[in-house]
């Protein structure tokens, strides 16, 4: 692993746990075993630094979704199969999903905009094209969305979720839960009903 490796490696770890404003430079560095300096030869500031590290944890992700999207299955199929792998990413990846639930909780406007156009943008709009394709009569920034949001609602309530009334043991399962939310999706897209009011 390349020393700009280590530093993205590690740095994604301790934005996670502490969030942007908490971590420093110095802090870094002292857990990179570099000088600040030497974290300046690869990334001149520090959004810069926070950028590249969630690109570099997001880019295996954005690859995998992207064969998905891409492929020749039905849109059916690759709905189901996107919804599984955003569930089994999150759900494995724990740091990831860690840092981007504080990125949201902290709701910074500048950081917000440099992710969304500097890690998420092409992303979204491969997400765009197959909300298009999937629901035509439907807005897509509002089925793309939603598809994201029922994903995430599952994993950032997993905590709870034990607790509430009607659990199931079984609701833990990536499969259930990837075959609920596409039924749920298809069901409003392809309902009599799924149509924008």
């Amino acid at each position: 692993m390349s020393s700009k490796e280590i530093i993205l490696s590690k740095a994604i770890i301790l934005f996670a746990e502490k969030g942007y404003s908490a971590l420093s430079m110095r802090a870094l560095a002292k857990e990179v075993n570099m000088s600040v300096a030497g974290i300046y030869h690869y990334f001149p500031d520090k959004n810069t630094l926070y950028l590249e590290t969630v690109r570099f944890a997001f880019s295996g992700k954005a690859l995998a979704t992207s064969k998905i999207l891409e492929s020749d299955l039905t849109v059916q199929e690759k709905l189901e199969n996107y919804v599984r792998l955003l569930l089994n990413m999150m759900s494995h990846d724990p740091i990831f999903h860690q840092l981007m639930q504080r990125e949201i909780m902290e709701a910074n406007t500048e950081r917000m905009q440099l992710l969304a156009q500097g890690v998420f943008k092409n992303h979204f709009d491969e997400l765009l094209a197959f909300a298009r394709e999937l629901a035509p009569h439907l807005d897509a920034y509002l089925v793309a969305t939603s598809i994201i949001g029922l994903v995430k609602y599952y994993l950032d309530n997993q905590p709870i979720l034990p607790h509430l009334p009607g659990w199931d043991v079984k609701y833990q399962d990536v499969e259930v839960l990837a075959k609920h939310i596409t039924q749920l999706l298809l069901f409003g897209i392809f309902s009599p009903q799924g149509a924008l009011v």
